[in-house]
């Protein structure tokens, strides 16, 4: 068994703008094999699994673990207040600590007040859309697939709606590390901390009916969240609460409007909703690669073995298109019969707010195809470019008529 050598890739599909072409590097990548060597926008080394069935045995592998805050993206840069403020995420935590972060969120984050919030998503849907109307074309991403999400989220944390039109300008540098200079990282993460340290101590003052009041006073045998765990349970929900959404919804209404015979099927047949996101998820999903895993003794994948201490990104979308798992799978099937997508992670680090995107995208897509029967694109789809990123994989604008 031996290392496996680094290989030219070609355009790097964390840089890759173009439609689609980021799905063909991926594609091309699978072809060579389960596991490849490559080199992250932050200049850090790893290993990228594209393989389905490895990335769920690995996401799922005791022997993959995360490494706390000191491992996250520039924690050895960032001054260590920032580094922690923002790191301390479940998502970056490994056992026994991400089993304590995680019970304590699931037991404020409930089904219960995610369905409390369908009326709200539905009223903030149309009048976004009635505010669109009057114009020829409308960029479906900026006039509703970011706001919509990012007014869900800050609605659910309490965040006052004076203080969200700064999330979008932190939030972009944030999930894009190495896309984006260091600098312009620190600044937004750094200005992310602030905010979310002054709102925790209003929180902690007058407590209110949000996920935030409820996460400072929530208690597991009587140990609450630490203000460190708190900022960056901020950081995590803000900004995976929202940015994952945003890039499900413009994905799959691009993927619809692409496939006219899936398109009119899905209006054919509406009871069709709920399985065609999961497609769309599966087909376009919102996360390109997973944030780095770190080996802690040496891992055999088929012929390569990956030494102790190496970084291990899983690249999701080619995943979601595995042949061997999803025949066809370049192929948009709002009827397919496959095995679970991984768009949302898999293993004990799998998406605490997939419930919530699904209920945002289901009332969006509902939406849509009822008010507009005519939507189409307004540019060449060809022509669509995606926003360069290490984790997320979403469109810069949609152009659509809406009528």
């Amino acid at each position: 068994m031996s290392e496996l050598p680094p290989v030219d890739t070609g355009p790097s599909p964390f840089t890759a703008v173009l439609d689609e072409q980021r799905h063909a590097i991926y594609a091309a990548l699978a072809a060579k094999g389960p596991v490849h060597h490559v080199t992250a926008p932050t200049g850090v080394k790893a290993w990228l699994v594209t393989d389905y069935a490895v990335t769920k045995a690995l996401m799922a592998d005791p022997r993959l673990v995360k490494g706390g805050w000191k491992a996250a993206v520039y924690a050895d840069k960032l001054p260590e207040d920032v580094a922690r403020g923002i790191h301390t995420t479940m998502l970056n935590s490994d056992p026994p600590d991400h089993t304590r972060l995680r019970k304590l969120v699931m037991a404020t984050f409930t089904r219960r007040r995610v369905e409390k919030l369908i009326p709200r998503i539905q009223q903030k849907t149309d009048e976004l859309l009635t505010a669109a109307e009057g114009e020829q074309t409308v960029d479906l991403v900026s006039a509703l697939a970011y706001p919509l999400p990012i007014s869900v989220i800050c609605d659910l944390l309490g965040i006052p709606e004076e203080d969200r039109t700064d999330f979008h300008a932190w939030a972009t540098p944030t999930v894009s590390p190495g896309v984006y200079s260091f600098e312009e990282y620190q600044d937004a993460a750094t200005s992310l901390l602030r905010y979310s340290r002054e709102l925790i101590a209003k929180k902690r003052h007058a407590p209110q009916d949000d996920l935030l009041s409820d996460l400072i006073a929530a208690r597991d045998d009587g140990q609450g969240l630490t203000e460190d765990e708190l900022t960056s349970m901020i950081y995590l929900l803000v900004l995976a609460g929202h940015e994952t959404t945003v890039s499900l919804i413009g994905n799959g209404v691009r993927a619809l409007l692409t496939h006219p015979d899936q398109l009119a099927l899905l209006r054919a047949r509406p009871e069709l909703l709920e399985p065609a996101i999961e497609e769309l998820l599966r087909y376009d999903g919102p996360v390109q690669s997973s944030l780095p895993y770190w080996t802690v003794e040496p891992v055999e994948i088929g012929e390569v073995t990956l030494p102790a201490g190496a970084g291990v990104l899983f690249a999701l979308m080619a995943a979601n298109r595995d042949e061997e798992q999803f025949p066809q799978g370049d192929t948009l099937d709002i009827t397919r019969e496959a095995p679970t997508h991984v768009a949302f992670g898999h293993g004990i680090h799998y998406c605490v707010g997939a419930p919530l995107a699904r209920v945002e995208a289901r009332i969006v897509f509902r939406t849509l195809l009822d008010r507009y029967p005519d939507l189409r694109l307004a540019a060449p789809a060809d022509t669509l470019t995606r926003t360069p990123s290490l984790i997320m994989n979403g469109l810069t604008a949609l152009p659509v008529h809406l009528r």
